[in-house]
């Protein structure tokens, strides 16, 4: 059995491409490592051991799986889990912890840990950067590298987990990069987190701007997860000069896909909108997505913009703030505000850069 091919390592030092690394690990299912276990002329009970220390254990090396044979764990020593190293941690005083992670190739991708008294919820990404280069966005600022594999999604999941010795409740794919562009690996790490893991899909939710028949097709797999659009205008001319895809994907379009999204799973569509201020946080703005909205089965999660050092915008005060709230309850809207976590550590949304700043 195949469990998928790695990436080159790079040398970060020369930056020269190493030779191929072991396929990963991490991200294959119980049966599948019972088959491996198997190819490798074990008897099939390893594989629920292998499958232990790997996603309960969360071992980074086989070497450390102490129930395998001592001359079996030195021949399978180079045989890659999938970890990534910690490059980088900052702790939030909210408690919120920012990671840079060092993949096998040498990038760094960044998760943050996001504790409360109830849960610990981990934003992954999914990409190496973003290539949707949203305006008000420090991640597409930075440009686009690759897909992230299913096992460096898995991972951070782990990283996380390890680090705070608690287990993870929730994960949301609204770290760095466009989940809907690496679809496959979303779908596969989704699965294991599901059932390798332990994370039940409703506590999972995947967040996206917007990909032509992308939501139409990711609704076709009947996930329990909750599906996140972000918006962040009532209006196509102002969600063009935001969100520059926008201009291939008209708002009428995005928001019929989101309609069969729903008909098709039966799940309401959280709308993100990140409230900029004297930009998309007028009253009649409210009032003008609410008309969009209505008889949607829908929810919209207002989020007070998080300051970056690339762009100007500002975040609303809070009466404005207030009033945005107003005029979509009048309407019949379902909407709360969420302030984020990790803003003094750039671990916000809209944040995630890749670097210590």
């Amino acid at each position: 059995m195949s469990v998928r091919s790695a990436l080159p390592g790079v040398d970060c030092s020369t930056n020269k491409v190493s030779a191929p690394l072991t396929p990963p690990l991490l991200g294959a299912s119980l049966a599948e490592l019972t088959a491996w276990v198997q190819q490798q002329g074990q008897p099939a009970y390893r594989g629920k051991q292998l499958h232990e220390w790997i996603y309960h254990k969360q071992v980074r090396s086989l070497a450390e799986i102490s129930v395998f044979p001592k001359q079996w764990r030195a021949e399978i020593a180079n045989t890659a889990i999938g970890r990534s190293t910690i490059h980088y941690r900052c702790v939030a005083g909210d408690g919120t912890v920012k990671y840079l992670l060092r993949l096998a190739d040498g990038y760094i991708i960044e998760t943050v840990g996001i504790p409360t008294p109830k849960r610990l919820t981990v934003c992954v990404s999914t990409q190496v950067g973003c290539p949707m280069g949203c305006d008000f966005c420090a991640t597409g600022k930075g440009g686009y590298k690759r897909n992230l594999g299913r096992h460096e999604i898995i991972d951070q999941v782990l990283t996380v987990q390890q680090d705070f010795q608690q287990r993870v409740s929730h994960v949301v794919f609204m770290g760095m990069g466009e989940p809907l562009l690496n679809t496959d690996n979303v779908l596969g790490a989704i699965k294991s987190l599901n059932q390798d893991v332990g994370i039940g899909q409703r506590c999972i939710t995947v967040s996206t701007v917007g990909i032509r028949d992308r939501i139409r097709k990711f609704a076709q797999y009947q996930l329990q997860v909750t599906l996140a659009v972000s918006l962040h205008a009532p209006n196509q001319s102002l969600r063009e000069k935001l969100i520059p895809s926008a201009r291939s994907y008209p708002l009428e379009l995005l928001l019929a896909e989101c309609r069969e999204y729903v008909e098709l799973t039966g799940r309401r569509v959280t709308f993100e909108y990140i409230l900029l201020a004297g930009v998309n946080d007028f009253p009649e703005q409210a009032a003008e997505l609410a008309q969009r909205l209505r008889r949607f089965q829908s929810h919209v999660n207002l989020i007070p913009y998080n300051p970056i050092s690339e762009a100007d915008y500002k975040r609303p005060w809070s009466d404005r703030i207030a009033a945005f709230v107003k005029v979509l309850k009048q309407n019949h809207i379902a909407v709360s505000v969420r302030y984020s976590r990790g803003l003094e550590a750039n671990a916000a949304c809209g944040q995630l850069r890749a670097s210590k700043e």
